[in-house]
């Protein structure tokens, strides 16, 4: 109950009248106390429900418009609620305690800040001096963003970005165009600049850091058009060591190169178009000598293979395994497939963390037939990246800066090898697809409805208590996710029998806390971190501590965590359903509603004590058994913002004992709605179930497309036998990529060749190939001897024939 004293103070506390400004930590102001839920008032979120919030709140705990911005900095923000007239020089915004901006009061007396180039993604924590940096009271946070997730219009944008990047060789040539939006820059003149990126010292050595620097103006005080137009000029021999970058544009009453002030940033790109005269006199060849001196280094770096995770076997399986591969944007099916970098694939995916080592990252590419496409079989195969994409934890240095240590260790030099030089042989051999003979899909788990439960090892039941319990609890890494169950309210305030999920929370170890409910509209949600409301109109895409968040879909929810698991919580019906996904360590370390994860449902319905129910207990037994997972006020993870959850969940049993449901034995529906939910349910007993205990078709319905959306995850998850990859022979070729159970691989020699042992292998089902890749021995092929063969019989024949005719003949005269 430790938990219920701070809420009890919250609840009897007064807003305090306005005053003299308070001093730093006061317990009756918010300043230095931002998300503290005790003193006499609230700084805490949760205070605007409950209405106990400090009167100066908002004049401390910043809210900030926009609240994200890319990585790469320049963006200007407004604080919101906090009118200033005061000095207006004074204004310093200081990110994460050691990086400083100047900002600036409007003549509105609005504050502004500037975001800082950053080396991170993430929620960054800010705080405001508004006395020229004596003090900083105030704060807020910020949200940095992976440059790629940046709207376009707060970019400015490369002009055909291949003809960028290709600058310089065979046929590229000519003038290049830079357009930005004029309204993201007000200025009336501006100064374009080229930044570059490198990272220096020793990989994998705490002498290795990352860094942008200014290099050189491309114009300086020319008219802020949205449009610049030039020839490239090699660049000085000091500056051709920058081969990534990107360009930067600033008012021009900046000096150049003037750090932290609102700026338009383009992508960062190939600088092909600034390289020197030895490379556009003869750029295979000086890529060719890039592509050999990156394969020199990589043969020095530690081996990052081995630590990544296996591709699965299957399109189906990628898209299925959500909480440890996530849509790789450049290749995305439901975007229309457009794969530049990997023709002949419809979709790949890349796994979610970074490795924890090397901070590498697996990116997995399929066909049209759902199965993978490899790198030893064509150039258009995925391949796994020694910088993770997204970056890693804790960031800032390499190779874990988002984006940019990939483009150095494989972005770059898939240029060197591949697109500029005809060297992709020697990238591919150092980047080569996973096949997925070690993948093992995760297992699932769902509740929806009213709600019913379908346990990791598939066994099913019905609770419908009110109260909040324990979905799943795992010591393996401290993973707990909780749920809210509520009767539905109808017109006229009536309630249902039964129950539903709205409200599901999550935490892992030291992680955020993530919450995702229902919220007051119809079928749509509302997202918590760590007790704030978030928002979701700039960005569907968070990287929170400990957990990614993804919004795409304003009707669902995916959360990643960073063991692999992962929960989907969305909208059916008028009630929330969620499904989790656990990789296969997790065997034997689970608890809760959601069972004992260990391939055994006979133990799934496990209590507290360690007492199993059988698995035909009645339903009233299974009551008992759900009841006995209600969540402990001391150790929940939702959110108690407003009166009603107050009274009715926080000061009241976590399961109500007065609340009594129908069970399914009780249940007898008139002739009339059993032949209407026959023809809608089939033989779903959850979906039958819900339409009788609601009396709603629509709610039946939604329980059994979420039962079915279960099923479909589950077979789109089993397991697949693969028998890894199968080359062809030496002076010979095969026919056949696939390298699942049932595939065959069939095998030829070039002219001059002879084959050698089996000309097909089947995959068979204990995952080895029924014949291993034949030979070919020099000598006269198969087909040369054929035509040899019949090429003398026709010669015989030929003769027999001319020899007969010449005899007819002769017997005629």
């Amino acid at each position: 109950m430790k938990l219920l004293l701070p809420w009890a103070l919250l609840l009897l506390a007064t807003a305090p009248g306005p005053g003299p400004r308070p001093a730093a930590g006061a317990q009756d102001s918010c300043s230095q106390r931002c998300g503290d839920l005790r003193g006499l008032c609230s700084c805490h979120p949760t205070c605007f429900g409950l209405g106990n919030c400090c009167s100066d709140l908002q004049d401390f705990c910043l809210e900030i418009r926009p609240y994200s911005g890319s990585m790469m900095g320049g963006k200007d923000f407004v604080v919101q609620h906090l009118q200033w007239s005061g000095p207006t020089d004074s204004v310093i915004c200081r990110f994460k305690e050691s990086v400083q901006t100047l900002g600036h009061v409007d003549v509105s007396g609005r504050v502004h800040c500037v975001s800082p180039l950053l080396y991170e993604t993430g929620r960054i924590p800010f705080t405001l001096s508004m006395d020229n940096g004596r003090s900083f009271p105030r704060s807020g946070t910020w949200l940095a963003v992976h440059p790629s997730k940046v709207s376009d219009t707060e970019k400015s944008q490369l002009v055909n970005e291949t003809r960028w990047q290709y600058y310089g060789t065979t046929g590229t040539t000519g003038n290049l165009s830079l357009a930005w939006n004029t309204s993201a820059l007000p200025a009336s003149s501006v100064t374009i600049e080229l930044w570059g990126y490198e990272e220096t010292g020793k990989p994998y050595s705490g002498q290795w850091m990352a860094k942008w620097s200014y290099l050189y103006s491309l114009a300086t005080n020319i008219p802020n058009s949205g449009f610049f137009t030039f020839i490239p000029k090699p660049a000085p021999q000091n500056y051709q060591r920058w081969e990534v970058g990107a360009l930067r544009i600033i008012d021009s009453q900046h000096y150049p190169g003037q750090k932290d002030v609102r700026a338009l940033w383009s992508n960062e790109h190939a600088l092909a178009w600034h390289l020197g005269d030895d490379f556009r006199a003869d750029p295979v060849a000086w890529a060719r000598t890039q592509c050999l001196a990156w394969e020199a280094l990589e043969d020095q770096l530690p081996d990052f293979l081995e630590e990544l995770p296996d591709c699965p076997c299957t399109l189906a399986q990628a898209r299925a395994d959500s909480g440890r591969f996530h849509t790789d944007y450049g290749c995305d099916i439901e975007h229309g497939s457009v794969c530049t970098y990997h023709p002949g694939a419809v979709h790949c995916v890349r796994s979610v963390q970074a490795s924890p080592q090397y901070g590498s990252g697996q990116q997995c590419c399929y066909t049209a037939e759902g199965t993978q496409l490899l790198t030893a079989d064509s150039t258009s195969g995925s391949t796994p990246d020694r910088g993770h994409d997204w970056g890693a934890p804790p960031f800032r240095t390499p190779p874990r800066v988002p984006g940019l240590s990939h483009w150095l260790y494989d972005v770059i030099s898939f240029y060197h090898c591949c697109l500029w030089a005809p060297e992709c042989s020697r990238y591919m051999s150092r980047r080569p697809s996973s096949d997925c003979r070690k993948y093992r899909p995760p297992r699932l788990a769902s509740a929806f409805g009213d709600p019913h439960f379908v346990t990791f090892d598939g066994a099913n039941f019905t609770f419908n208590g009110r109260g909040e319990y324990v979905l799943l609890e795992s010591v393996l890494t401290n993973l707990r996710v909780q749920a809210r169950a509520q009767p539905r309210t109808m017109p006229g305030d009536a309630q249902d029998q039964g129950t539903g999920l709205t409200a599901v929370a999550v935490q892992e170890g030291n992680s955020d806390v993530v919450e995702v409910r229902l919220a007051g509209g119809a079928g749509s949600l509302q997202v918590l971190l760590n007790g704030e409301v978030l928002s979701f109109a700039e960005q569907s895409w968070m990287d929170l501590k400990g957990m990614f968040l993804s919004a795409a879909a304003e009707d669902s929810v995916s959360i990643m965590l960073s063991s692999g698991a992962g929960l989907e919580v969305g909208v059916r019906g008028p009630f929330l359903s969620v499904s989790i996904l656990l990789p296969e360590k997790f065997l034997t370390h689970t608890q809760g509603l959601l069972g004992t994860l260990n391939d055994n449902p006979a133990d799934d319905f496990t209590l507290h004590s360690g007492q199993v129910l059988p698995p035909t207990a009645s339903s009233r037994e299974l009551f008992r058994f759900g009841a006995d997972w209600a969540v402990e006020n001391a150790s929940s993870l939702l959110t108690y913002d407003s009166r009603f959850l107050v009274n009715n969940f926080l000061y009241r049993p976590k399961h109500d004992p007065t609340f009594w449901p129908l069970f399914p034995e009780e249940i007898t529906p008139s002739p009339g709605q059993a032949a209407e939910a026959a023809r809608l349910c089939g033989d779903d007993h959850f979906c039958s179930f819900d339409v009788a205990a609601t009396g709603s078709l629509s709610v039946g319905n939604a329980t059994r497309e979420a039962h079915q959306l279960h099923q479909r995850r589950v077979q789109n998850l089993k397991p697949v036998v693969s028998c890894g990859w199968l080359g062809p022979p030496a002076n010979g070729q095969k026919d056949g990529i696939k390298y699942l159970v049932g595939s065959t691989v069939y095998f030829h020699c070039n002219n001059g060749y002879s084959l050698d042992g089996a000309e097909v292998s089947l995959c068979q089902a204990d995952g080895t190939w029924s014949m291993p890749t034949p030979t070919c021995q020099p000598g006269r092929s198969h087909t040369v001897l054929l035509s040899i063969i019949f090429g003398g019989l026709a010669l015989v024949a030929l003769v027999t024939l001319v020899y007969v005719l010449l005899r007819r003949r002769k017997s005629n005269t």
